[in-house]
């Protein structure tokens, strides 16, 4: 157990992630990752996001939850701490965001650690296991692909690296963790090779920033209250 700074809790809260309880509670991780749960819980997220269908509900969930995965890096490389509670902890509620009611993060602050000393590749490789355990179970129930939902979680880490190997002060960890990252041993059993890798094409974080990068379109233009993302291949053909 580790005491969050005012700094880790703003940038959470910039990523819709809280450290108080929800108000208006939906479900845990650990009832999403229920196979008898995941279905009902997906209509959920379809209703609260006003998505079309549960493909769309699939891609939204993903980027919400991949901006706790961001946070996780952040955390990681600029204060060697990262969440690491139960996954009945980490709960999913109700609340309005920019005027939209939108499915947001609440974890307790008494579950980020302090990990200074482990083995800096268990530690991503754990991150990796967490993310894919997440898509397997949300593509049990919906037809979305599995590399839209990666490059949801993609997109909010390439942000996450370019403001972390601007700093001098962050920089040696963040290259470290990126390099990991794109390790193509860390995602066996997961991939056959690294996808964040050919995400970034050869390219660092920061050459990629404001381009069409995604090879998926990640549905938020179908999100009611939503525009195109930034990132959307299908601004290559408009």
């Amino acid at each position: 157990m580790t005491t969050l700074t005012t700094d880790q809790i703003r940038q959470l809260n910039m990523y819709s992630v809280y450290i108080e309880e929800p108000a208006h509670p939906l479900f845990s991780l650990q009832e999403l990752l229920d196979a008898n749960q995941t279905e009902s819980i997906l209509d959920i997220i379809q209703t609260v996001s006003q998505s079309p269908n549960r493909t769309v509900a699939a891609s939204y969930f993903m980027r919400r939850l991949g901006m706790f995965i961001a946070m996780q890096s952040y955390n990681l490389a600029a204060y060697d701490e990262i969440w690491s509670g139960n996954l009945d902890r980490l709960r999913f509620g109700a609340r309005e965001e920019y005027g939209k009611l939108s499915v947001s993060t609440f974890a307790s602050a008494g579950d980020w650690q302090d990990v200074d000393g482990i083995n800096r590749q268990e530690i991503i490789r754990g991150i990796l296991e967490f993310s894919n355990s997440v898509i397997r179970q949300i593509r049990s129930v919906s037809s979305v692909s599995p590399l839209t939902l990666w490059e949801n979680i993609f997109g909010f880490l390439l942000w996450q690296y370019h403001v972390l190997l601007s700093n001098p002060g962050t920089d040696e960890e963040a290259r470290e963790d990126l390099d990991l990252w794109k390790d193509d041993a860390l995602w066996s059993g997961i991939a056959p090779r690294s996808l964040f890798a050919t995400y970034l094409r050869g390219c660092e974080p920061s050459a990629l920033l404001n381009t069409e990068v995604r090879t998926t379109c990640c549905f938020s233009k179908d999100v009611s209250g939503l525009m195109q993302c930034g990132f959307c291949p299908l601004k290559k053909g408009g």
